[in-house]
């Protein structure tokens, strides 16, 4: 699926292209099989923009993101990274032009939370230096955004699944890149914190003109949150557009292979998704 000439044209009238996805498709091995995960994508985001990435389990989304950060080699088509092909760049550059929030970190408990965020620090140091004030400062101010900053000198053993999640999101907020992309950014948030992480992401994208693609499994928090969605299944890209396009009941329960309900939400009018009370 190619870019479209109108996808040219919003970039063009909105802001600059921060990512690009052009006719991507990824394979990987599973014993004498050829699986093709993703297959022929096409995604762009802009400066300024949140764009959501839907799709039932095992539909690619992860696996794309994975390409998009270098991780893995497409098959087929390219993905640009602010103007250059992200096969072309160094792992520092990529670094410095992409930051990531993955489903499940690893991260280190004896670390403290501070020292986690610093990490987000090290694409813009040279070999051997160590943080300086304006490192530390930084991801001071990353903290206070995620509101973790009262976790500093705490073990990351020490912290719940909630708090582990934002003090990710952090040390990516640390890391001050152009581009930011969220693997399921909200999992183990409670409500509030949903809603704080998501806002915060918004508001970072308004004031600093920064660009992010966000797994999101939640339909109704991607409807209130994302400016735009691509829904896959299969690896492929069956739906894309403004939220009300794109999560039409008929195309949610086809997708899904489940019954839903679809409504307006009562302060936005975007659109609220339920499973049915009869399931499948």
């Amino acid at each position: 699926m190619a870019l479209e000439a109108a996808t040219a044209a919003r970039l063009d009238r909105e802001g600059v292209a921060l990512l690009i996805v052009d006719g991507v498709s990824v394979e990987y091995r599973r014993g004498s099989r050829t699986i093709e995960a993703v297959k022929d994508v096409s995604l762009s985001v802009a400066a300024g923009e949140v764009l959501g990435l839907i799709g039932p389990n095992g539909s690619g989304k992860t696996t794309l993101i994975r390409a998009i950060t270098g991780g893995l080699k497409p098959s087929a088509g390219r993905i640009e990274l602010v103007g250059e092909e992200v096969n072309r760049l160094p792992q520092s550059e990529r670094a410095r032009r992409v930051a990531v929030v993955p489903q499940n970190a690893v991260l280190p408990d004896a670390f403290s939370a501070l020292e986690v965020v610093l990490m987000g620090r090290t694409p813009h140091l040279r070999f051997l230096q160590n943080e300086t004030s304006h490192d530390v400062e930084t991801a001071r101010r990353a903290m206070e955004q995620t509101t973790t900053w009262d976790l500093a000198v705490r073990a990351m053993g020490e912290l719940s699944g909630g708090e582990r999640q934002r003090v990710v999101l952090a040390r990516a907020l640390a890391q001050d890149t152009p581009l930011l992309l969220l693997d399921e950014p909200t999992a183990h948030l409670d409500i509030g914190h949903q809603g704080a992480t998501l806002s915060l992401v918004r508001r970072l994208c308004a004031t600093e003109g920064k660009g992010v693609l966000a797994v999101v499994h939640d339909l109704t928090l991607a409807a209130q949150y994302c400016d735009r969605l691509v829904l896959l299944k299969e690896g492929e890209v069956v739906a894309e557009g403004d939220c009300e396009s794109t999560l039409r009941q008929d195309v949610l329960e086809r997708v899904y292979g489940a019954r839903v309900s679809v409504f307006a939400h009562p302060e936005t009018g975007r659109p609220v998704v339920a499973p049915s009370p009869d399931g499948a």
